[in-house]
């Protein structure tokens, strides 16, 4: 049983390490607490890819009193000569006695291996506290580890009717403030969002944290044909970049136009969320938001690209045979066979309802 301060002391590790949420990629979000006599004389956390560990900036914060001090972290130290030095090798020279991990690091480079090197040194090491809010607060970097892919969530808004937009296709606005709110400050936990080119032409969006944090992701447009309007506000990359993927050869004149507006193309042989999710994965992505359309969405699921949804319901019935739902044709005829979410968790935003759970895929 793992004491009442020992829980204490694992959530502001999680605290911490959150300061620096969707900056860290490709690496995880870690912070650490230095104690001595039951008093925190010491604390950090890793800021960016790069920079030094939490242990480290921990160690410099306690200076001489970790000297015989209990080391609180939510990931396995570091034992592994990366772009910074391992952090096994700071908490031996620095002294200390015990040191307390949240989880086993599931990077095969340092999996046990940061364990049983202090052990050896002697320091008393316990692994297992708070477990599970460790693993949920680095989640994709575990998915990302483990699978060689970022994290896929799946967030919309739809009606009571399962309605995310009229016939129209007007949508504005499905939710209220405190849920859009609430997709301001994802976004900024996340490393890129991913649209389609439908929801650029019919939506127009912006797709920043709309300044709830100086974190924005980087915007992804998936269109083959690139028919796409000249003037979409993501084209603007003064406040954060823009990324189109593409299929070879696709209005090249285009593509010339978007690059001289500071945009990104990328051509791809064969344009599909798998393609799109392997080449975030080469840029270091650990999260992925997909705000796309319905047809985008069950195209992403279909590859497998999706782990978690967020689902926004409005207390709304807009009606329509021909409004657009959230996820369009994924090929299953029978109820028996729909896809059940998993750890479902759920909250409520105002006058709104946020669903929270994982697709039962491998993850």
């Amino acid at each position: 049983m793992d004491s009442t301060f020992d829980r204490a002391m694992m959530q502001r590790c999680l605290d911490l390490a959150r300061q620096a949420s969707g900056q860290t990629a490709p690496n995880p979000m870690v912070g650490a607490v230095v104690v001595k006599n039951s008093q925190i004389v010491g604390e950090g956390f890793h800021p960016g890819a790069g920079q030094p560990h939490a242990e480290v900036f921990a160690l410099r914060a306690a200076a001489g009193q970790a000297q015989g001090a209990t080391v609180y972290v939510n990931l396995e130290p570091c034992n592994h000569h990366g772009r910074t030095p391992p952090c096994t090798e700071a908490l031996i020279q620095a002294g200390v006695a015990r040191v307390v991990a949240g989880m086993v690091d599931p990077d095969p480079r340092v999996s046990g291996g940061g364990i049983a090197r202090l052990q050896a040194a002697g320091i008393d090491v316990r692994v297992g506290v708070e477990a599970a809010a460790c693993q949920e607060l680095n989640e994709a970097f575990v998915h990302r580890v483990l699978h060689h892919q970022p994290f896929g969530i799946l967030k919309y808004a739809m009606t009571l009717d399962g309605k995310i937009a009229a016939s129209t296709g007007h949508s504005a606005w499905v939710t209220g403030k405190t849920a859009r709110a609430a997709v301001h400050q994802l976004r900024s936990t996340c490393d890129a969002v991913v649209v389609g080119g439908n929801t650029v032409r019919r939506d127009n969006p912006l797709l920043t944290t709309h300044q709830v944090a100086r974190h924005n992701p980087l915007r992804v447009v998936m269109s083959r044909s690139l028919d796409l309007p000249d003037d979409a506000k993501l084209w603007d990359t003064a406040e954060a970049a823009t990324l189109v993927l593409t299929e070879a050869g696709s209005r090249p004149d285009f593509q010339t136009a978007l690059a001289k507006r500071g945009v990104e193309v990328v051509e791809m042989s064969s344009l599909n969320p798998g393609q799109a999710m392997t080449h975030l994965y080469s840029r270091g992505c650990l999260s992925v938001l997909w705000e796309c359309g319905g047809r985008l969405a069950a195209e992403a699921i279909a590859h497998r690209t999706i782990q978690k949804v967020w689902a926004f319901i409005a207390p709304k019935i807009i009606g329509g045979a021909t409004a657009p739902s959230p996820v369009g044709e994924l090929g299953l005829s029978l109820m028996s066979e729909a896809l059940v979410l998993e750890r479902v968790k759920w909250r409520s935003l105002g006058s709104d309802y946020l669903i929270e759970g994982y697709l039962p895929f491998e993850s």
